[in-house]
C-alpha cells in the first residue's frame, strides 16, 4: 500500500537542505512515500543480524535484476558475467567515461547528449576531462522529438552518445521505432552508447520502456545503466548496475570503478534490490497509478487555472516540465520568486541547459501537490 510519508526532520536532502527550509519542494528527483513492506522487511532482518561489515553482491542480486527486467520488460540475457556494481548510476556514468577515455591517445573524449539534459550529466562530461556535443531536441506540436538531421551532422564529431532512456527532464519515453533509428546513426558514425536507464519503471498509459540493450546488434558499442533506486525510492541506499556485454569493456569499467573507489555497495542496498525486484512489483503498479492521476491533477489545474503555462505531452518519469515563457520571467527568476513569495521550491530550466521551463516533482501527495499548485497561482496573480 502506497503511503505517503511526511519527511521534514529526516535530514532528507529534499526537505531538510538549507534552501528547502519551510518550504514546498517539488525539486530534487526523490519521493515522499515509504518503501514497499517487503524492502522494509528486508532492510529489517538484515538488521536484527546486527553486523554490517563488508559485503559482497551474492548471486541472489543477479538473479533478481535478470529475473526483474526479463519479465517486466522483455530483457533476456542479464547475469554475472556482464553485470557491474556500484554505488549509484552518476558515478557508473563517470567510471564508464573514464573507461573510455582511455581508448583515446591524448585528445579529449567528445560525449554527445540530447539537450535540455540531467544536470548531472553535464557535470560529468566536464568532471571526467571530456568535451559536450550538445543536440538540443525541438518542440513539434506539444512534444519534444529529435532532429535526426541535426542528430546525424553531431554525431560525426562525437565518440559517445550519452542517452537518458527515458529521458530527464522532458518526460519522453523514447519509442522502439526512435531507438532504432538512434542505434543506427550510432553504428554509421561508430559512436559508443551509454544509457542512463534509471526511470526506466516510469511510462504513462500508452506508452513502453524500450531497454536500448533489445535492439542493438553489436554487443561491443554500448553500456545500460539501471537501478531500483528511483522506482523504489531507495536512492539513500547506494545500489546501481551496470550492463557491459563487453568482456574487455567490462574489464576496464571494472578498473575504473576500483579507481575511483565506488565498488564498495552497503549491504542495506543489496537486500533491499532484491525485495524490491522479487516482492513489489504490486506496490510499483501503484505507485505509477498515482503518479500519473498527480500528473493529469497537474494537467488540469493548468488548463483550468494557469492556462498561460503550456505543460508539454508528457509520456513518464515522475517530472514534469513546464513552459513558463509567457510570464515574462526567466525560468531562474520565476523558480526564485516563488521559493521567496510563496515558499514552493521547483527547479529552473537552466540547470538543464534550458529556457523557460521548469521541472516540477510529482512524486508527492496530491494534496502538497495541489497547496503547491495554488501558491503559484496566487504569485502569477
Amino acid at each position: 500500500m502506497l503511503e505517503y510519508i511526511d519527511r521534514r526532520g529526516s535530514d532528507c536532502y529534499k526537505w531538510d537542505s538549507e534552501q528547502a527550509q519551510s518550504t514546498l519542494p517539488l525539486w530534487v528527483a526523490d519521493m515522499d512515500f515509504k518503501a514497499a513492506k517487503p524492502i522494509r522487511d528486508a532492510m529489517q532482518r538484515r538488521l536484527d543480524h546486527g553486523v554490517f561489515g563488508y559485503s559482497i553482491v551474492p548471486q541472489a542480486n543477479y538473479d533478481a535484476v535478470a529475473s526483474w527486467f526479463e519479465r517486466r520488460h522483455g530483457w533476456k540475457g542479464i547475469n554475472r558475467d556482464n553485470l557491474l556494481y556500484t554505488t549509484a548510476v552518476v558515478p557508473a556514468i563517470s567510471a564508464i567515461l573514464a573507461a573510455l577515455q582511455g581508448r583515446k591517445s591524448g585528445a579529449a573524449l567528445r560525449v554527445m547528449t540530447f539537450t535540455p539534459a540531467y544536470n548531472c550529466f553535464f557535470s560529468c562530461i566536464e568532471n571526467m576531462g571530456c568535451e559536450l556535443v550538445e543536440c538540443p531536441l525541438v518542440l513539434r506540436d506539444n512534444r519534444f522529438e529529435i532532429n535526426w538531421d541535426d542528430m546525424e551532422d553531431k554525431a560525426q564529431a562525437a565518440d559517445v552518445f550519452l542517452l537518458c532512456n527515458p529521458h530527464n527532464p522532458t518526460g519522453r519515453v523514447w519509442s522502439r521505432d526512435e531507438l532504432e533509428h538512434m542505434a543506427a546513426i550510432m553504428r554509421r558514425h561508430h559512436l559508443f552508447v551509454l544509457s542512463d536507464e534509471i526511470h526506466c519503471e516510469f511510462a504513462f498509459p500508452g506508452h513502453s520502456y524500450t531497454p536500448f540493450a533489445t535492439i542493438v546488434i553489436d554487443d561491443t558499442d554500448f553500456c545500460v545503466c539501471t537501478s531500483a533506486s528511483k522506482a523504489f525510492n531507495i536512492a539513500g541506499l547506494l545500489c546501481a548496475d551496470i550492463y557491459v556485454p563487453n568482456p574487455q569493456l567490462f574489464a576496464q569499467i571494472n578498473h575504473a570503478l576500483e579507481i575511483h573507489e565506488v565498488n564498495g555497495l552497503n549491504p542495506f542496498g543489496l537486500v533491499a534490490q532484491v525485495a524490491a525486484y522479487n516482492e513489489s512489483e504490486a506496490w510499483l503498479d501503484e505507485l505509477n497509478a498515482y503518479v500519473y492521476a498527480n500528473f493529469c491533477y497537474l494537467h488540469d489545474f493548468l488548463h483550468d487555472q494557469l492556462p498561460m503555462l503550456q505543460l508539454h505531452e508528457t509520456e513518464g518519469t515522475y517530472l514534469a516540465w513546464v513552459n513558463i515563457e509567457t510570464t515574462g520571467m526567466s525560468a531562474e527568476t520565476f523558480c526564485r520568486r516563488l521559493a521567496t513569495e510563496q515558499h514552493v521550491l521547483l527547479n529552473p530550466s537552466g540547470m538543464y541547459g534550458g529556457k523557460g521551463y521548469v521541472r516540477i516533482n510529482l512524486a508527492t501527495s496530491r494534496e502538497v501537490l495541489a497547496e503547491a499548485l495554488l501558491r503559484m497561482k496566487r504569485m502569477i496573480g
